[in-house]
């Protein structure tokens, strides 16, 4: 048997669509990918919930502000060709998992760059959990205990409830959120066993879509909302770099390809 070749074979009409008992052997003979064939794959619900909520996440927040930068005309079209480019590379990934019955997306990129391009893409998908835990620890201080910006401070949660204590500022906020909810969250061996929170964060998400269309409803009745711009403007060049911070946006809110082929 070569490198990377396929162990098992199955008719395209009979392939399933969620993973079974299946041994990939990488370049390494086994390595990271040897200890699959001990999980029978993940429940439907499971998997969906999971995917829904990679895809569907705090994403959706910024996205105003993506449209608020671009215009209306070219952050709708921008959101539809994510879109598109998203659904080509997710079909892609998943059409070559199956053909060398690679159980994730590390070992696809294994299969076809090898060592290194495995190792390179790991590292990637580290860096942009990283930073998008970054993000969400900023909106959970920013929600919870509330911020100061140009003088002005906004009050979260907590602050607008209780007043202002030592138990609800930012520091011990998010250290009781990273130890009591992140850190127990991360030490689960499989992301089948988040299908619970998924199905929560999707819950909370359709309600975070439906208080702010209401709101925006009740808003454009009373007619406290003004006509949105088309078109962004551009007096000067600073303004054309900055139509390129709605990028790394709009890629981030459609981002579901490393859970895609667990």
């Amino acid at each position: 048997m070569t490198t990377g070749a396929v162990t098992e074979s199955f008719p395209e009409s009979s392939e399933p669509l969620l993973p079974t008992k299946r041994r990939w052997e990488g370049e390494d003979g086994g390595g990271d990918e040897a200890a699959f064939h001990e999980f029978n794959g993940a429940s439907f619900a499971g998997a969906v919930f999971n995917l829904s909520t990679t895809i569907v996440g705090a994403g959706i927040m910024a996205l105003p502000a993506t449209m608020k930068v671009l215009g209306l005309v070219p952050g709708l079209v921008m959101i539809v060709l994510a879109a598109f480019l998203t659904d080509a590379s997710v079909e892609l990934l998943m059409r070559f998992s199956r053909v060398v019955g690679a159980p994730s997306y590390g070992a696809v990129m294994g299969d076809a760059f090898g060592w290194w391009g495995r190792r390179l893409l790991q590292v990637c998908v580290v860096v942009n959990n990283v930073g998008v835990m970054i993000v969400y620890m900023i909106i959970i201080g920013d929600v919870l205990s509330g911020t100061s910006s140009g003088g002005e401070h906004h009050y979260g949660v907590l602050e607008g409830w209780f007043g202002t204590h030592w138990w609800n500022g930012r520091f011990f906020v998010l250290l009781v959120t990273t130890l009591g909810v992140f850190t127990p969250l991360a030490c689960f061996k499989r992301v089948d066993s988040l299908s619970y929170t998924s199905a929560i964060s999707v819950a909370l998400a359709v309600v975070f879509v439906v208080i702010t269309a209401g709101i925006a409803i009740v808003k454009l009745i009373r007619g406290q909302i003004p006509m949105p711009k088309l078109f962004p403007a551009v007096p000067d060049l600073a303004s054309v770099w900055e139509l390129f911070t709605a990028v790394p946006v709009l890629v981030t809110a459609y981002v579901c390809h490393y859970n895609g082929t667990r």
